[in-house]
């Protein structure tokens, strides 16, 4: 069965990494007979230019029958001046928003060619492999009520509410078993169940969704030793599941434990496994139009599409071997490049993946 994947580019250099992924899944169908038909509409501050805002309302339409959605990045200075409902990055919490994709993936791999490229000593990070989920669409991010006001002594304040009812968190907590089952069945929930109400009934949920899952091991750990874990002994973690602001934070550590946010993809997903996939870095303005930006993370957010939301497993693989193949050729784009190897360009490093990719 053929399935519909919505190609977004969006801003800055989204539709230079987005050609190469496009370049990448019609090599897959032409070569390796990958069913998938491909469209292609705006979001961010292409959709503003295009329909007045951005999110279109055809864009969403398109998402929603879409199987599956590709996203370069959005944002950009020239869009800093509208208002703020108007801005690109109030497209990317729209759409997650309208499709309810609330279980945001983001894996911190370290490929060992890379090793050297992260702040880290190699036998720190020499084959991490973690994966984080986030909860993406409540918490302090969403609660209600919030906002600024001036108390009757005239001393403003700021307050935002931290909220998840019971079902958010059975929702969140159940795909990181699932995720764990199809990794090394280790469960890490992060909370802070000692300061925090909210986060005593996180870890009584995930407590009891545990019973259901015998085969994966859970922990609990506060969310300021996690961090710390994470840059003394990332390797100890294999799946971590955690709330919106906390998995923001730690996602953006581990991140860098890699050494390039260049090398990262990620997920949102639905109950249903529907998903939109993106590389974690931003639309990088600087650079855009330069032909200088790497788009491997994008390349490896098709192969994680290819995984969880079009059950491709064998296509996934091969897309992750060939990006293996092709920095073990010494091939490097300027954010990872190191002496020895050869700095390429957008499109040349494009061009090898899928001049590497193999049966």
């Amino acid at each position: 069965m053929t399935q519909n994947i919505l190609i977004l580019p969006g801003d800055g250099i989204g539709p230079e990494i987005v050609a190469e992924a496009t370049r990448l899944l019609n090599a897959l169908k032409d070569r390796f007979g990958l069913a998938v038909e491909l469209e292609e509409a705006p979001i961010g501050g292409a959709g503003y230019d295009a329909a007045g805002k951005p999110l279109p309302d055809e864009t969403l339409a398109l998402a929603r029958a879409a199987d599956a959605i590709l996203l370069g990045a959005v944002g950009g200075p020239r869009y800093d001046q509208l208002a703020w409902e108007l801005r690109p990055e109030r497209g990317l919490l729209a759409i997650r928003s309208e499709l309810a994709l609330f279980s945001n993936l983001r894996p911190a791999i370290l490929y060992p060619q890379l090793a050297s490229a992260s702040a880290l000593k190699p036998e720190i990070v020499g084959g991490l492999d973690i994966m984080i989920l986030r909860e993406l669409t409540g918490g302090a991010y969403f609660g209600k009520p919030r906002g600024i006001q001036t108390r009757e002594d005239g001393v403003r304040e700021g307050f935002n509410t931290i909220i998840y009812s019971e079902p958010e968190i059975e929702r969140i907590v159940r795909s990181g078993f699932e995720i764990a089952m199809k990794r090394d069945r280790r469960l890490c929930s992060v909370d802070k169940a000692n300061v925090l109400e909210v986060s005593q009934l996180w870890r009584e949920v995930a407590e009891r969704v545990a019973k259901e899952y015998p085969e994966v091991a859970l922990s609990h750990m506060y969310v300021d030793n996690a961090a710390m874990q994470l840059v003394r002994a990332p390797k100890q973690f294999d799946v971590i599941v955690t709330e919106n602001m906390f998995g923001d934070i730690l996602s953006d550590a581990a991140a860098m434990l890699t050494g390039s946010i260049g090398m990262l993809p990620s997920a949102s997903l639905d109950a249903g496994g529907k998903g939109m996939y993106e590389p974690i870095h931003g639309s990088a303005p600087d650079i855009a139009g330069q032909g200088v930006a790497n788009p491997l993370a994008t390349l490896l957010s098709v192969a994680m599409m290819l995984r969880y939301t079009l059950n491709e497993e064998a296509q996934a693989a091969r897309v992750e071997a060939a990006v293996g193949r092709v920095l073990d050729q010494g091939l490097r784009t300027a954010d990872i490049w190191t002496e020895g190897c050869r700095k390429v360009g957008t499109r040349e490093m494009g061009e090898a993946v899928v001049a590497a990719l193999a049966d």
